[in-house]
């Protein structure tokens, strides 16, 4: 009878506990991430969270209950966190809706394509509840890029009956093969209708893409820009900067995190870029994050690709398990095996950005993207490794190396097939002295010159050439 006692009260216990566990999970973080391209809101927890999520179009809204927890202060603190400047997010509002049922109710600025999903316990990370809130709507990058390039307002995203001004003013200039508004408009809307959230179509057709064509093709009216920018060929360039909102990359001794500094870097290359000609040609820096939010490795490549990036320059800092490890270090895509034992651990290491970053595996078209892995091209790797070799060498001007060649291993980031792409390790944060020099802008804007040389001496052996890509 007493064993028979026992062992009912300790089922008792077990039943307690799960149902304590179901009500009692433990909230330890809330952060909110905004950023032009999507709005993040991530709830970190010590148990996974079960939820459901209803989204209201008008006026457009997503509510979430959360199963198995009671409105805390944690909670609560998300209320605060949501910036005036969120370009996605109005406001969220918290409430319980029943006992162990929390509702978050997000007040949404603009149309949203909202996806919810948990992500496992990673690197520093528990249990995470993510909801991430793509705009439905969004500006064309290399539109963008080329309004700035003729000093005119950037048009809005063409919908099916509006008019798109770059469209007109191209179709003035070239009447004997005029972008029409009209078809402009319902290229644009099938290139949406067939690209989901979080998705860049590799070859999308856009009014960036058709202008910029043109654009290559045919004078610019003078009266639009300064006679001094008057050029045949706008070159682009697109800066990577690692890691961002979720995944802070590697941290220093001193607590410096790689993805701020490296976005500091792009700031500052991005500025010289943006000030200089080669061979009489404009240039213009695009980035593919311009604050700290998180961008999946395959959408930074097919961001470079939407814009038609003429090089991708992917910027980082590396780390090492001891602090001695010191030197910059310029890699290259390697379509067989890594060039080093280290190169493979540098690769293995950077890849995983998307499991720390929080990616949605489950998105549609996610196969889709991966896809583009398996593209690269030994003439892509040959033209990478001349402008890493172009990079290294001034590099070396203003600091260390940590080898003097350029290496190269399968570094997800580098596999767009048809842009010369290099990854750029600036130093060793985990190395004291290194890391001290990347808190360093007089160091930092040192690199940045050095990286600009580079682009400038590779571009004196390699003029950018017509562009003769499908668009």
């Amino acid at each position: 009878m007493r064993r028979r006692s026992l062992l009912q009260s300790g089922a008792l216990v077990l039943l307690l506990g799960a149902e304590h566990l179901a009500r009692g999970a433990t909230i330890l973080a809330v952060r909110v991430w905004p950023a032009p391209d999507y709005s993040r809101v991530t709830i970190e927890s010590d148990t996974a969270l079960k939820v459901k999520q209803f989204f209201i179009a008008s006026p457009p809204r997503l509510a979430v209950d959360i199963e198995g927890i009671d409105l805390n202060p944690a909670l609560k603190e998300l209320v605060a966190k949501v910036r005036s400047d969120d370009p996605n997010i109005a406001g969220i509002r918290a409430g319980q809706s029943a006992p162990g049922v929390v509702r978050l109710v997000l007040d949404l600025k603009q149309p949203i394509a909202p996806q919810v999903f948990t992500l496992t316990p990673v690197a520093a990370y528990q249990h995470r509840l993510v909801f991430d809130l793509y705009p439905t709507q969004v500006t064309d990058p290399l539109a963008a890029l080329i309004a700035e390039r003729l000093k005119d307002p950037l048009p809005a995203t063409p919908s099916p009956a509006s008019v798109d001004p770059l469209g007109e003013l191209i179709a003035q200039r070239n009447p004997q093969h005029p972008l029409k508004p009209d078809r402009l408009a319902s290229a644009q809307s099938a290139v949406n209708a067939k690209t989901g959230p979080n998705s860049i179509a590799a070859g999308a057709l856009s009014t960036g893409a058709r202008a910029l064509k043109g654009l290559n093709n045919f004078e610019v009216p003078n009266a639009l820009i300064q006679p001094s920018a008057v050029t045949d060929r706008l070159i682009i360039i697109a800066l990577d900067p690692g890691h961002g909102g979720e995944d802070p990359g590697a941290i220093g001794p001193g607590g410096t995190r790689e993805k701020d500094v490296v976005l500091r870097l792009a700031h500052l290359l991005r500025d010289r870029i943006n000030a200089t000609a080669i061979k009489g040609n404009t240039v213009r820096a695009y980035l593919t994050r311009d604050a700290d939010f998180f961008v999946p490795l395959h959408v930074r490549v097919q961001k470079a690709r939407q814009v038609q990036a003429d090089l991708f320059v992917s910027l980082h800092a590396d780390a090492f398990f001891t602090p001695h490890p010191q030197g910059a270090s310029v890699f290259a895509l390697s379509q067989g095996g890594a060039s080093s034992t280290a190169a493979r651990w540098m690769a293995a290491k950077e890849n995983k950005a998307d499991l720390i970053g929080g990616l949605n595996v489950k998105a549609k078209d996610a196969q889709v993207k991966r896809a583009l892995f398996d593209m690269s091209t030994t003439a892509q790797i040959n033209d990478s490794l001349k402008l890493g070799s172009a990079m290294l060498g001034e590099i070396g001007r203003v600091g260390k190396l940590h080898k003097p060649r350029v290496e190269q291993a399968s570094f997800a980031v580098l596999k767009a097939p048809d842009i010369p792409s290099v990854l750029v390790e600036a130093a060793f944060i985990s190395n004291p002295e290194e890391e001290t020099k990347l808190n360093s802008e007089a160091y930092l804007a040192q690199l940045a010159d050095a990286l600009m040389r580079g682009i400038e001496g590779y571009f004196s052996k390699n003029p950018p050439l017509a562009r003769n890509r499908s668009i």
